[in-house]
């Protein structure tokens, strides 16, 4: 927590304050009038941004939410109710103590770095391997352990991977073995991917094996 910086988002007085007591707390703060650039260095850096939700920057609040970097959106508790989940979202009921505020900041921090890390990137799509879910554009799609496994081997290469390769890496068979195990699963698991995705061109392959 040394030399942590957060972003704040629609309360410069607060900014202000943080940093007037800054010996006094676990980190120094970082005001923002532009919502793009807050969003950007949040991405880049890894950045916890706490946003002040108001009347007035409803829309600000719907295009930061999206983003999947640590955000502690400080709210009315009367708001409450009508705000959606989201992993990497958490709210704070205002008004709201500087050490309430380091708790949240800390506890957040540690779940978004546990989450982040079981995310995988893959071709446009996100493989959460701990929930065992593929997403992609809002959507989420339940996969088995197998499938899963699978499909993270695609992320850790752009060259085609052979039958025997996959065979022996996800389901432990020798490269003798006779089965229609891997066309079965790839076939199901092709079907799946249309029918939530629309995407009938997921899993290729050619003579050196397949790929995405």
């Amino acid at each position: 927590m040394d030399n942590l910086t957060i972003s704040i988002f629609g309360n410069k007085i607060f900014a202000e304050i943080i940093n007037e007591i800054k010996s006094f707390t676990k980190f120094k703060a970082k005001f923002y009038e532009n919502l793009d650039l807050c969003i950007t260095d949040a991405e880049q850096n890894d950045r916890l941004v706490v946003f002040f939700k108001t009347e007035k920057n409803k829309k600000d609040y719907e295009k930061i939410k999206k983003n999947n970097f640590p955000l502690i959106v400080a709210i009315q508790p009367s708001d409450l109710q009508s705000l959606s989940s989201n992993d990497f979202v958490e709210y704070l009921n205002m008004p709201f103590s500087i050490l309430k505020l380091e708790k949240k900041v800390i506890s957040h921090l540690a779940r978004c770095k546990f989450k982040k890390s079981s995310l995988i990137n893959l071709r446009g799509y996100i493989i959460n391997k701990n929930e065992r879910k593929i997403i992609k554009d809002g959507l989420e799609l339940q996969l088995t352990e197998k499938e899963i496994n699978f499909l993270i081997l695609f992320s850790k290469t752009n060259k085609p991977l052979s039958r025997n390769f996959v065979l022996k890496d996800v389901w432990n068979y020798s490269t003798e073995s006779e089965t229609h195990t891997l066309e079965t699963h790839i076939h199901r698991l092709r079907k799946k991917i249309l029918n939530k995705f629309g995407d009938n061109n997921f899993i290729k392959n050619n003579v050196k094996g397949y790929y995405i």
